[in-house]
C-alpha cells in the first residue's frame, strides 16, 4: 500500500477503513491480493445493488464492446440509449402511470441534484431551498449547501447560502407538527418567511443514519411544497433501484414528486450513470444545452442499466429482497440489549438496515473488527454512530447468513463492554 500512500491524495477515505488491496470481486465477495475473502455489506455505498461483476450484465457489456458499440455519445441518440430508455419506461414509469421525462446528467448523484436545484430556481424565479437535517445530497456546492453534515460542509471554503434546513421526521424537533407549523407560517404574509423554490428530501436517508420517513410525514412535506408553488424533489439516489424491495423507496405512498434524482445503482454494473425524472410541466422549461456535461452518454452504463431492469420486473426477485431485508432486520433487532436505552436502535427498509449504537467511536471499532473478520461494513449518521448494512440484492443466503453471524458476534462483544 506504500505506493498509494506516496502518490494518492490524502483526501482518500474508504481505503483507511478497509486497509488492504483488493484484487477481484464476485457478487457479494471481494478478495484481496493476499487471497483473503471479504463479504461485502457495503456494496460501493449502494452502487452495486446487483453485485460485483454481475454475470448477465458482464456478458452484455462484453458483447457491446466486441460489436464496437458507442461507448461515449454526449447526448446524441444511440441504440444503447434507446434500449435503456425503453426498458426503464416499460419497467418503472409506465406501470406507475408516470409521465416524467428522463434527463441524463453528469455521471454522479451530486450532478443530478445540482440540475434539479437549477431547474427549480428557473421554474419559480426563487432562490431558497428547504432541505432537512441529517440529509446528504452531494459534494458540489449546491448539493453541499443542502447537505447537513458539518464535516463535509466545513470543506466548502465559501458560504453555503440559500438553503434552510428543517428537522427530518425523526430528528430533534422534527415531526408532522413542525411541518404544519412551517406551512402556517408561510401562509402568513407577515411571517417574514420567503417561499422556497424547492423542497428536497430523501424519503430514506442513507448516509444520514438510515432514517426512514413515514407516508404521513412525506405527504405533509409534499403539501408544504405544493401549497407554496415550490417543486418537490426526492433524492432517491442510494435507496432506489430495488434496494427496498420496490424500485423507489417511496413506492406505494401515493406521492407526486416533481423531480426524482437517481444514480448509484442505476448503471447496474457499477459504471457511472445519473439522471433526473422530471415532471414534463417543468422539463419543458429547459432550453437546449442549459444544463450539460461531457459524460452523459455512458454506453456501458446504458447496456448494464437496461439489463438491471430484468431484476426489477421479476416480482419473485423483488419479493426475495423483502424477505432478505426482513431477515436482516430481525437479526439486528436481536442484537439490541434488553435494557438498552433509546440511543440503541434498529432502522431500515428492505435491504438497507442500520444499527444505531449511540456512539461513533464504538461504531468505528465494530466496523474495524468486522473488517478483520472478513466483513465490509460502513458507519454513517451523526458522528458515524450508525452501522449501515447494504449488501448486494443478489447476495446468496449463505453469504448473508455468514455476514450477519460475523456482525452479530462483533456487535455483541462491543455492546457488552462498558
Amino acid at each position: 500500500m506504500k505506493l498509494f500512500e506516496t502518490w494518492e491524495s490524502d483526501v482518500r477515505g474508504y481505503c483507511r477503513k478497509y486497509p488492504t488491496v483488493f484484487a477481484s470481486a464476485s457478487n457479494a465477495r471481494q478478495v484481496d491480493e493476499n487471497g483473503k475473502s471479504y463479504i461485502d455489506f457495503f456494496a460501493g455505498a449502494g452502487v452495486l445493488n446487483f453485485g460485483h461483476n454481475n454475470e448477465k450484465m458482464k456478458r452484455a457489456m462484453i458483447a457491446f464492446l466486441e460489436a464496437d458499440g458507442v461507448a461515449q455519445s454526449l447526448d446524441m441518440y444511440t441504440t444503447t440509449k434507446r434500449r435503456f430508455i425503453r426498458r426503464f419506461a416499460e419497467t418503472v414509469l409506465i406501470p406507475r402511470g408516470m409521465k416524467h421525462k428522463m434527463q441524463f446528467v453528469g455521471p454522479t448523484g451530486t450532478n443530478a441534484v445540482e440540475a434539479a436545484l437549477k431547474l427549480a430556481r428557473k421554474a419559480t424565479g426563487r432562490h431558497g431551498i428547504y432541505a432537512f437535517s441529517h440529509g446528504f445530497h452531494g459534494m458540489t456546492l449546491g448539493s453541499l449547501a443542502c447537505t447537513a453534515n458539518a464535516y463535509f460542509r466545513s470543506a466548502a471554503g465559501v458560504p453555503l447560502d440559500h438553503v434552510t434546513h428543517l428537522p427530518f421526521e425523526n430528528g430533534p424537533g422534527g415531526g408532522i407538527d413542525h411541518i404544519r407549523e412551517r406551512r402556517c407560517a408561510l401562509a402568513d404574509s407577515s411571517s417574514g418567511l420567503e417561499k422556497p423554490a424547492a423542497v428536497i428530501v430523501e424519503p430514506l436517508q442513507a448516509e444520514g443514519g438510515v432514517n426512514v420517513a413515514s407516508r404521513q410525514w412525506l405527504h405533509a412535506v409534499q403539501d408544504l411544497a405544493h401549497e407554496n408553488g415550490a417543486l418537490l424533489i426526492f433524492d432517491d439516489i442510494q435507496a432506489a433501484c430495488g434496494r427496498t424491495g420496490s424500485y423507489f423507496s417511496f413506492d406505494g405512498m401515493d406521492l407526486s414528486p416533481d423531480i426524482i434524482c437517481l444514480a448509484k445503482g442505476l448503471g447496474g454494473y457499477g459504471t457511472p450513470l445519473a439522471m433526473n425524472l422530471i415532471n414534463p410541466e417543468y422539463d419543458r422549461l429547459w432550453k437546449p444545452g442549459e444544463h450539460t456535461g461531457t459524460f452523459r452518454g455512458q454506453g456501458l452504463s446504458f447496456v448494464a442499466g437496461a439489463e438491471a431492469m430484468s431484476y426489477i420486473e421479476d416480482q419473485d426477485f423483488m419479493d426475495d429482497v423483502k424477505r432478505k431485508g426482513a431477515v436482516m432486520n430481525k437479526r439486528l433487532k436481536s442484537l439490541v440489549p434488553v435494557n438498552a436505552g433509546p440511543e440503541i436502535a434498529v432502522r431500515g427498509k428492505g435491504m438497507i438496515q442500520g444499527l444505531d449504537v449511540g456512539d461513533g467511536e464504538k461504531a468505528g471499532a465494530i466496523a474495524g473488527a468486522c473488517f478483520d473478520k472478513g466483513l465490509l461494513i460502513g458507519p454513517c449518521g451523526t458522528g458515524g454512530r450508525v452501522l449501515k448494512l447494504i449488501p448486494p440484492l443478489t447476495i446468496s443466503d449463505a453469504d448473508l447468513s455468514e455476514g450477519l453471524g460475523i456482525f452479530a458476534d462483533v456487535v455483541n462483544r462491543h455492546l457488552q463492554e462498558k
